[in-house]
């Protein structure tokens, strides 16, 4: 019998050498045998399968447990034809808007269905976007928390920096089958109006882009970015001056230029069929990182989760793993507490109501009107949810959970510190829950969606917690 070792293992499996050593320490590989310091492991050996490590986690050990919708299924039945998930969705539209609405509802289900508006899009995501991202192991990160591994899914390098381009590219794509002439969109942290700008550069499209005062001093460099890519900036300075009422000005906008223009808009929230659209375009994301995770560690991992404001990154994150016994989790921003007005968590205290289109959860005041949203975060910071995570969440499949502005910025500069890797403020809410995960658990794994990078976040950020700095 020949044997190799641990480093030529590596090498064969397709996965690092700690992960190797896990797998010997378990007994996972058949024939391996210690001698003295050193594992030797024979030269046939197999990959080990897919096995779910009882007792570790914090979650019930099936997920899906007590679930009555088969998610084998679930992609053809939700939305339904009307855009309901359950009772939350729909399209709540003055008249003009409706037929707006149909028109792209029809284009998505033809065009966008069509051989060749997929394979343009394929070609846009390879050649112009540089996907597949990878996932990458934060074995430094890890190390330093104990025996939990974290994988984050790189979707900070997806071109423009974050995930929103996936949404972008395809909803720009439609447009200029439908034949419209200029992108009408809102921002918050500027990730989203970046990459609407990138697309309307690629097609050749007009864009306006929506973007409260507050978030634009915030996320200047974006605003930048934006700029120097050819689109115009509109400020917005009513309201809070943040994501609420950029959206409520891009829709004020696009219901005069609904002939001409298309409004793209960046989460999985609005009427049918945004939703619908935002989350088949984003669900290359989990679709990659399933595949990419099994390929690296030969199981699939113990909790998948990404932040939650709208939902767009999370909603591409979880879709891939929602018939898998996987425990899903979305980050939504707890800000500074519970007080109205100063967090971002609609799963945890917003109540169901309509908002911009569609009926959903949301952050409410004492009467009855959308609250205001806070996070340190901009893209976190607003009011609502998109409907599918308000289903997810009814019937039990995904957990929602929340950190505060100052877990963040733990997370935030941990990962810089030790990996190397600056992220997002949006993602670091994701990351932060995973690395509290991580010191409550005695081993396991966890996915996390690095939905963005944190660029456009360090001034701010110097400004905020100028002792992380030193």
């Amino acid at each position: 019998m020949k044997y190799i070792t641990v480093s030529e293992a590596s090498k064969k499996f397709g996965i690092n050498e700690r992960r190797v050593r896990s797998l010997l320490k378990e007994k996972r590989i058949e024939g391996a045998i210690l001698q003295g310091h050193k594992y030797l492991i024979p030269e046939n050996a197999v990959k080990p399968l897919d096995r779910r490590i009882k007792g570790q986690r914090l979650f019930e050990d099936s997920p899906l447990k007590g679930i009555n919708i088969d998610f084998t299924n679930y992609r053809k039945q939700y939305p339904s034809d009307d855009g309901y998930f359950g009772r939350y969705g729909g399209a709540y539209l003055p008249s003009n808007l409706k037929k707006a609405m149909d028109e792209i509802y029809y284009g998505y289900q033809t065009i966008a269905k069509s051989s060749k508006f997929i394979s343009e899009l394929r070609e846009i995501r390879k050649n112009y976007q540089g996907r597949p991202t990878p996932i990458y192991h934060c074995q430094n990160l890890s190390n330093y928390l104990g025996r939990v591994q974290i994988y984050l899914k790189r979707e900070d390098l997806n071109h423009g920096g974050a995930h929103k381009l996936n949404n972008a590219m395809g909803q720009a794509l439609l447009a200029k089958y439908l034949g419209k002439k200029k992108l009408i969109a809102e921002t918050g942290a500027g990730s989203h109006g970046t990459a609407v700008a990138m697309a309307a550069a690629y097609f050749g499209l007009e864009c306006e882009i929506y973007m409260g005062e507050v978030d634009m001093e915030k996320q200047a460099p974006n605003v930048s970015r934006i700029k120097m890519l050819g689109a115009k900036v509109i400020p917005v300075k009513h309201g809070t001056k943040t994501l609420k009422e950029a959206v409520d000005a891009a829709f004020e906008a696009y219901a005069k230029e609904y002939k001409t223009a298309f409004y793209v808009i960046g989460s999985a929230v609005g009427p049918h069929p945004y939703p619908l659209m935002v989350r088949d375009f984003q669900e290359v994301i989990g679709r990659e990182a399933k595949e990419q995770f099994l390929e690296m560690t030969g199981e699939l991992p113990d909790i998948v989760t990404a932040c939650v404001g709208g939902g767009s990154n999370a909603i591409g994150m979880f879709e891939a793993f929602l018939n898998e016994p996987v425990n899903i989790v979305g980050v939504e921003a707890m800000g500074k507490g519970e007080e109205p007005g100063k967090n971002s968590a609609t799963m945890t205290l917003g109540k169901e109501m309509v908002l911009h289109g569609f009926n959903s959860l949301v952050l409410q005041n004492k009467d009855g009107t959308p609250g205001d949203a806070y996070s340190i975060a901009s893209g976190l910071d607003y009011p609502g949810v998109g409907p599918e995570h308000a289903f997810l969440k009814e019937v039990g499949r995904v957990k929602y959970e929340y950190v505060t502005d100052d877990e963040a910025a733990e997370a935030f500069f941990l990962l810089s510190r030790l990996e190397g890797i600056i992220p997002a403020i949006e993602s670091s809410h994701a990351l932060a829950y995973a690395i509290k995960c991580a010191r409550n658990m005695k081993s396991g794994s966890i996915l996390v969606n690095l939905s963005g990078r944190g660029d456009k976040d360090i001034d701010f950020m110097l400004k905020k917690y100028p002792h992380m700095f030193k």
